[in-house]
């Protein structure tokens, strides 16, 4: 589905449904350097079970044009234009990583339009290791090697997948090896600058869920319970042996949990 947001062509999937905007609608929000393809699975169910699905690229990503909105608040105030262009009073949001601090500081900043946010990989302060941003920085491939190491966790590095013949390490590196070098850099400085975490949890209203791995080393566990403490309505869904990229790692759990939260 294409949709046309200020002057800007944007590509989102709709799961193998067409998108009824009378329908409850779920917004998923990438992370950084990535695109609709991770929500594969998750968004799929829910075309099926009711709902309407837009599982953005987002600007500069994927199939949608640039520029890339500079910092999480930017991002924030492009999403009402987004639920415009679609034709959607509220919606749902699911966000990861990246993704995951847009929806916090779209539902604090646009009440009115969000319902609910699950946060997957989610942690504040979203620092980024220096050396990485420098990487990242000279465009270089190693940037792309690093990044999937610390995402996946180790035991799901080797295999092991469900899916016959499915690799999720080298699935995982082609597909951010696809992104501009430029945005992936520009993400990292987006995550690494976003300060407004703390006054964004203590002003959302609507209920949130946070989605942790377990052994995720990019945004901790620990670190994840913590923030889950602060919501006036909150909760954690914690996923055993499980990392950071938790659609790929853990598809079936990561979508249970999801439709425990938003179609429980």
């Amino acid at each position: 589905m294409w949709l046309d947001v200020a002057g800007k062509r944007v590509f989102a999937a709709t799961g193998g449904k067409p998108f009824d905007p009378a329908k409850p609608a779920v917004v998923f929000i990438h992370g950084n350097a990535c695109d609709h393809t991770i929500w594969a699975l998750q968004t799929r169910w829910f075309a099926y079970h009711g709902f309407s699905v837009l599982a953005l690229d987002l600007p500069g990503n994927g199939r949608s044009e640039g520029p890339m909105p500079d910092s999480v608040e930017a991002f924030a105030d492009w999403m009402p234009k987004l639920l415009d262009a679609a034709g959607v009073q509220q919606a749902a949001l699911v966000g990861h990583s990246m993704g995951a601090l847009i929806a916090l500081e779209t539902a604090a900043r646009h009440p009115d339009r969000i319902s609910k946010i699950s946060l997957l990989g989610f942690a504040f302060p979203m620092a980024v290791n220096p050396e990485l941003q420098a990487l990242a920085d000279s465009g270089t491939y190693t940037v792309v090697e690093l990044m999937n190491d610390w995402m996946i966790a180790k035991k799901n590095q080797i295999g092991g997948n469900r899916v016959p013949g499915l690799y999720l390490l080298a699935d995982s590196i082609r597909l951010v090896d696809r992104a501009p070098r430029e945005c992936l850099a520009l993400g990292f400085r987006l995550c690494n600058a976003y300060q407004n975490g703390k006054t964004a949890v203590a002003a959302v209203n609507c209920p949130v869920q946070i989605l942790a791995g377990e052994r995720d080393i990019m945004t901790p566990l620990r670190a994840a319970r913590g923030w889950a403490k602060e919501f006036k309505d909150g909760r954690i869904d914690v996923l055993p042996a499980c990392g950071h990229m938790m659609m790929g790692e853990r598809p079936d759990e990561t979508l249970d949990a999801l439709k425990s939260f938003i179609a429980g």
